[in-house]
């Protein structure tokens, strides 16, 4: 493999991270939905489906992961596909499953390639996933950590957890797959709500099952160095961190 396709393609400036509460029992329905018909088709209006998951604590959550290349991009690519065929044609059915799809946080990369490296990442193709149960689903768990700031931390946050965090995890079976902060970005497609306001520090991490994530936690709980970067952490801190654990489903790039 040359050089060049070997470099890191770290995906995405802008990242919304998106948390749907859904009916009881419509989550399956809204997977095998999205992984059908909204996958490509977003990416056709230019932005990049990066992970889509089933939440692991909670059975009627959706959580999932898209990126544009700026703010001008996101406004063209929202625009493109709220507005054409496969959303008009699927919408009622999408939404039909939905309780709550508001909850969303606008990201950008905490610092210098902190994003999604998705080098050699591929999509299966829809035909490749055949009927799969949940249960069959890959093994990997993703968790997703979202540390609520206190207004003006932001910065020296992300740089202690870049000093002092990130050799931790990666030392006890974790792969640290992004980080990001709040961007602050007027929202230009107020037609989808996000966040406004929130201050957040969110780190993305990979484990290869769950026997592996607790593996690693219980080895953090027991290191001196994170017990000491989380207390010193609570200094910058609103309220406490939100943790999700997540499955990817069958079609994420992400996993």
């Amino acid at each position: 493999m040359n050089r060049a396709s070997s470099a890191p393609h770290f995906a995405s400036p802008v990242v919304e991270l998106r948390q749907y509460t859904l009916k009881p029992g419509q989550r399956e329905t809204l997977i095998a939905l999205f992984d059908r018909e909204f996958v490509e088709t977003q990416e056709a209006s230019g932005m990049t489906v990066i992970g889509q998951f089933r939440d692991l604590d909670r059975p009627d959550m959706f959580v999932w992961l898209r990126g544009f290349e700026d703010m001008e991009a996101r406004t063209d690519a929202l625009t493109a596909f709220y507005g054409g065929p496969v959303w008009t044609g699927h919408r009622d059915a999408a939404n039909a499953t939905m309780i709550d799809s508001d909850d969303v946080l606008l990201l950008k990369p905490a610092w210098k390639d902190a994003g999604f490296d998705l080098s050699g990442l591929r999509r299966p193709a829809a035909a490749e996933t055949g009927k799969q149960s949940q249960e069959s689903h890959l093994a990997g768990i993703v968790e997703i950590s979202i540390d609520y700031l206190r207004p003006g931390t932001e910065v020296g946050f992300a740089e202690r957890f870049q000093a002092e965090a990130v050799p931790q995890p990666s030392a006890n079976g974790a792969r640290l797959l992004g980080t990001f902060v709040s961007e602050h970005a007027e929202n230009t497609f107020p037609r989808l709500p996000v966040r406004a306001g929130e201050n957040v520090f969110v780190a993305v991490t990979r484990f290869d099952d769950e026997g592996a994530h607790d593996r690693c936690q219980a080895t953090l709980a027991a290191s001196p160095a994170w017990q000491a970067f989380r207390e010193a952490a609570r200094a910058d801190t609103a309220k406490p961190t939100e943790t999700l654990r997540l499955t990817p489903t069958a079609r994420s790039l992400l996993r």
